[in-house]
């Protein structure tokens, strides 16, 4: 019996962490950057590029979760705790897959030039500022949930670590050893 995540799960778990970490930490320093500076253009672009990279990291994560089981939780866990954990996941999912999308969609509907990793990106034939505004709106609306379901999901897997006692946070670490 499987008693952790494969290593591409586990690899993609962690990069997207970091992903996140530089998508959300990006944002909340562009305040203090000036519009039009190198500064405000790095952060810019980190925020994008992290955004974009989330967006890829979870579509693999996703698809490597269709076709591989989940490592059985020992002691296993009461129904509701696996209903809500279902949930959550959905949420997160559906969230770090969203968000992206929408602000990616948001570029190509504003029309101007734009690039992702250094290539440049395709831009609608005709622009339509007014849906690509209410794609961003929707992007910024919905980004603080990220900060919920990051930190129940984190405080989750410490209550199973350190109340419950049983292997859920062990499956997502990585480690030397097989198992």
């Amino acid at each position: 019996m499987q008693k952790k995540y494969t290593f591409p799960l586990i690899a993609l778990h962690w990069l997207t962490v970091f992903l996140l970490l530089l998508a959300y930490g990006s944002i909340l320093i562009s305040d203090y950057a000036q519009p039009g500076t190198w500064h405000g253009y790095a952060i810019a672009v980190t925020h994008v590029t992290a955004g974009a990279t989330v967006l890829i990291t979870m579509i693999m994560r996703l698809m490597i979760r269709l076709r591989k089981r989940s490592p059985a939780i020992i002691p296993a866990p009461k129904r509701w705790h696996t209903a809500l954990s279902h949930l959550t996941h959905t949420c997160i999912y559906a969230l770090f897959i969203s968000l992206p999308a929408l602000a990616l969609t948001s570029h190509y509907f504003w029309g101007g030039e734009w690039s992702l990793y250094g290539l440049p990106m395709p831009v609608a034939a005709v622009p339509d500022t007014e849906l690509s505004e209410t794609l961003i709106h929707w992007h910024a609306v919905l980004a603080p949930l990220g900060y919920w379901l990051i930190g129940l999901h984190a405080l989750a897997a410490l209550v199973h670590h350190y109340i419950f006692r049983d292997n859920t946070l062990i499956r997502m670490m990585p480690s030397r050893q097989k198992g």
